[in-house]
This record gives C-alpha cells, structure tokens and sequence, in this order.
C-alpha cells in the first residue's frame, strides 16, 4: 500500500511537471520575459531618463532641477545646428557609401578567389578584419600620424617621393572632412564586408551557370544577378552602418577634434561636447534624442526599400 501511495505521488509530480512545461509552451510570453526585463533595465530605462532631462536644467553642475522646455527653444535657436547637420550628412552618406563600395568589392574579390581556389583569400579577410577592431580613438591617432602635415607625415613624405606639393590633409577644412570620412571608411569596411561576403555565399550557383549558357558577360553576371541578389542585405548593411557612422565620436575626435573650426563635428561630437564640455546635461539629452530621431527616420526609409514576401509564400 505504502509503495502506491508513492508511486501515485510520483504520477502527481510529474504529471504537474508536464503540465507547467506544456503552459509554458503554449504561451511564449513566459520564455520572453526575462529577456524583456534585462531590455527594460538596460536599453529602455536609459532611454526614458534622457527624455525625462531632455525636458529639465539639469547640469553636470549640479543645482535644483526643474521642468521646462528652454533646452527644445535653445535647440531650435541655436544658429549653429543647421551647419552641425550638413557636416554630419556629409560625412554619414560617404562614410556609408565608401564602406557599400569597398565593402562590395573585397567580398566580391575574395569569393572569387576561394571559387578559384587561389591562396591568400584567408589572409586578406583577416587583414580586413584588423581595422575593425582597432578601437576608434586609436584609429583616429593612426590616421592623424598618416595625414600629420609634419615632416614625418606618412601621406605628405609619399607625395614629396613623388615631386607632388604636400596636402593640408587636416587643417584645411575641406580635406579635413575627407580624411575623416577616409578613416571611418576604412575601419568600417570590414563589417560591410562580412555582412556582403555572407550574402554572396548564399547565391545560387546555378543561376550563374544559366547566365553563362546565355552568353552573359561578366559584367552582366554582377548586374543582373549579383547586385539583385544582395539587395536586402545591402539594405540592412546600410541601416546598421548608418547607424554606426551617427553614432561615431572617437575617431573624429582625436583625429580633427571636430575641427579646423567646426569643419568636421558631426552632431554625435557636438553632443559629447554639448554635455562634457558646457555641463549641460538637458541640452545633450535634446540632441540624444535628435539622433535617435534621425536614426529611426533613416531606419524606416531603409527598411521600405526591402522586398517584401508574397502571401502564399
């Protein structure tokens, strides 16, 4: 009788196990909520108090804080901005552009040679990947001693070698920006490059074989299949380099520190300065949510260009 009672115990407690794991599975809300709760702690809360300062005086300072919207009315005031936004245009769209650009073709380059079986394609992935995890202040002194107009210059020494007159690479405000976009470009490839050679993997082969029974050229192969092919991916490329590229201070601030004059702060380093700088703690707020703003703008109409799937498929 004793050994019933406990194997029916047994059958109680696991069939009650059994029953927590099936409503478990039915509702999948249950599995998310941890996941939820770590994203509200570490990702929404910081979200929400910068809204929150962004409509108060707070400093780094210190003093009282009240509500008000003089950051929003300064914001709107501030004469500066709008020659803010065009350095950051610039320098977002060709940092995007360069990194498609030359992330498109080493992916291209690479898998060409692993179809061909030549050496050295693991070689030059891995160089690529170098400039990637450089952090961004110590890619920024790598540049500034390449572009420095010193004689030590690496750029200007190469340019003298060759009876070419040495380039303002950082003083003059032009060149400035395009050598802020040429290190930001070239640390950046390398992630275009993963996301561009992992989508090349995944084309079907035979429609390049079917190409070539057509007699398309090489050319046409890239136009016609190649490019179509990557179209998402260049498109979720683009989102998260963007993204990137608004959020990029480090390297421009130690390579220009934004300028000659203002000639390369971008809004990500006005806002750093904003805040670490003038102490004003409710106008970096304002700006924080000024790029989040662009960022989601720029996100969406990215993400309007994806193809989208057919009903009955």
């Amino acid at each position: 009788m004793a050994m019933s009672e406990a194997a029916l115990a047994r059958r109680n407690e696991g069939g009650s196990r059994s029953s927590i794991w099936r409503r478990l599975e039915e509702n999948p809300f249950s599995w998310l909520l941890p996941v939820a709760i770590l994203l509200g702690i570490f990702y929404l809360y910081p979200i929400f108090d910068v809204l929150r300062l962004a409509f108060t005086n707070a400093s780094l300072r210190g003093g009282e804080e009240h509500y008000t919207f003089n950051s929003f009315v300064a914001l709107i005031a501030n004469p500066v901005l709008p020659d803010i936004l065009w350095t950051t245009f610039i320098f977002t769209a060709g940092s995007v552009l360069g990194q498609q650009l030359f992330g498109l073709g080493i992916a291209v380059l690479v898998m060409r040679g692993e179809r061909r079986r030549l050496y050295g394609m693991t070689a030059l992935r891995t160089i690529v990947l170098i400039a990637w995890v450089i952090p961004g202040i110590a890619n920024g002194l790598i540049w500034q001693m390449l572009f420095s107009e010193a004689p030590f210059g690496a750029m200007n020494s190469v340019l003298r070698m060759l009876h070419i007159a040495p380039v303002a690479w950082l003083s003059d405000p032009g060149i400035a920006m395009i050598s802020a976009i040429i290190s930001n470009v070239w640390r950046g490839t390398a992630f275009s490059m993963i996301v561009l050679y992992a989508a090349l993997k995944v084309i079907d082969v035979t429609l390049y074989e079917a190409a070539s029974v057509d007699g398309a050229s090489g050319w046409q192969k890239f136009r016609y299949i190649t490019l179509p092919q990557l179209r998402p991916a260049i498109l979720v490329n683009s989102i998260l380099i963007t993204i990137a590229t608004l959020n990029t201070f480090d390297a421009i601030i130690s390579l220009t520190g934004g300028g000659p004059g203002r000639a390369t702060e971008v809004l990500s380093l006005y806002t750093f300065n904003t805040v670490f700088r003038n102490l004003d703690l409710a106008g970096g707020s304002v700006l924080s949510l000024l790029m989040l703003l662009i960022s989601l703008v720029l996100a969406v109409g990215y993400a309007s260009f994806l193809p989208r799937r057919e009903p009955n498929e």
